[in-house]
């Protein structure tokens, strides 16, 4: 009874306005005392809303004040504010085309670019968009690489020069590695350029997915959502926006085997180059040397997070949830 009870309570945040007391989940774990100067002790764990079927891809817009997150098979794109509650932002997300395509057709990671305009990875139409919040639809940034369409663009980040860097691996496609629609023989990591050219920057990954550059932007880090390999990577970024070799900067594989839910996904750093990075056990926090710092452990496999507000509060994408807390630090470039 118990166990109904909360789940109605949770599903009714879906439509709920003002809502200022909400339920709490997980927990935070506390491994490196370093932990504790950036979540606090009595931080929760707060269930903005439920009821999704994967939550994923949350970015802060700022000039609008609310945050937007999309449920990837539901093809749909939601946007949150306190004030208001959950509304649908756009919908499709993802693919406009016409009957089934895959279990996971929407749009997935998202970022807001220098322009203030909504960039969005778009599993089912295989694209990089970008859309202006308002006085505009949506335009392609990229659809192929050398003539072949992409997997399922995954995630996407802007580098301050103006060029995006995205992921391309197979979830998108119903049949994931073994798609007869495939037309591109690696998982790559792709450039768009400022010229709209993209190359291809990174492709000896097996399943690349969220991606964060450091505070100085000299390194990029790429997660791995290979569970047998999940790992997040490491490259130098060089001069002319192409990345030379990678090195793992850390290894789940342990806290995979401790049976924690999740896997590599969603990255964020914050201002003193902390890598706040969605894996096995919820939210990873990892110190720049690659440390271990803490958990912030919502008990479901966790997908990404991004920072809002101020900079200071962490939105968390959790299977079913869309939940945030209040952290000591800030997000890099927010």
């Amino acid at each position: 009874m118990k166990k109904l009870i909360f789940s109605v309570l949770i599903l009714s945040l879906m439509s709920t306005k003002t809502q200022t007391n909400y339920p709490a989940i997980g927990n935070t774990i506390l491994i490196d005392p370093s932990f504790a100067k950036l979540i606090a002790p009595d931080a929760k764990i707060e269930v903005l809303a439920s009821g999704y079927k994967w939550s994923e891809g949350p970015a802060w817009v700022k000039n609008g004040g609310f945050l937007i997150f999309s449920d990837v098979p539901a093809n749909t794109t939601y946007q949150w504010s306190a004030t208001e509650g959950v509304s649908v932002f756009l919908k499709p997300s993802g693919y406009t085309g016409k009957g089934y395509y895959s279990y996971e057709p929407g749009g997935n990671g998202m970022t807001i670019n220098k322009l203030g305009e909504v960039v969005t990875c778009e599993h089912g139409d295989r694209r990089v968009t970008a859309m202006p919040l308002t006085g505009g639809g949506k335009y392609a940034l990229a659809d192929n690489f050398e003539g072949k369409r992409f997997n399922s663009p995954n995630d996407v980040v802007q580098h301050s020069g103006g060029a995006y860097y995205f992921t391309d691996p197979p979830y998108g496609l119903e049949k994931h590695e073994n798609d007869p629609k495939r037309e591109i023989d690696f998982f790559g990591v792709y450039r768009i350029g400022t010229d709209r050219k993209v190359t291809a920057v990174i492709k000896n990954m097996t399943r690349p997915n969220g991606l964060a550059f450091s505070p100085d932007e000299k390194i990029l880090y790429v997660a791995q959502s290979d569970p047998d390999q999940p790992v997040i990577m490491s490259f130098p970024v060089n001069p002319d926006g192409s990345v030379g070799k990678g090195k793992i900067f850390f290894d789940g594989t342990e806290l995979s085997k401790q049976g924690l839910k999740g896997l590599p996904d969603g990255l964020r750093i914050d201002e003193k180059g902390n890598l706040f990075a969605t894996g096995p056990g919820g939210v990873l926090v990892i110190s720049p040397a690659g440390k271990l710092l803490g958990r912030i452990d919502t008990g479901e496999p966790t997908a990404n997070c991004a920072w809002g507000d101020d900079g200071s509060v962490l939105y968390i994408t959790s299977n079913m949830y869309l939940c945030r807390i209040k952290t000591l630090t800030k997000g890099v470039r927010f």
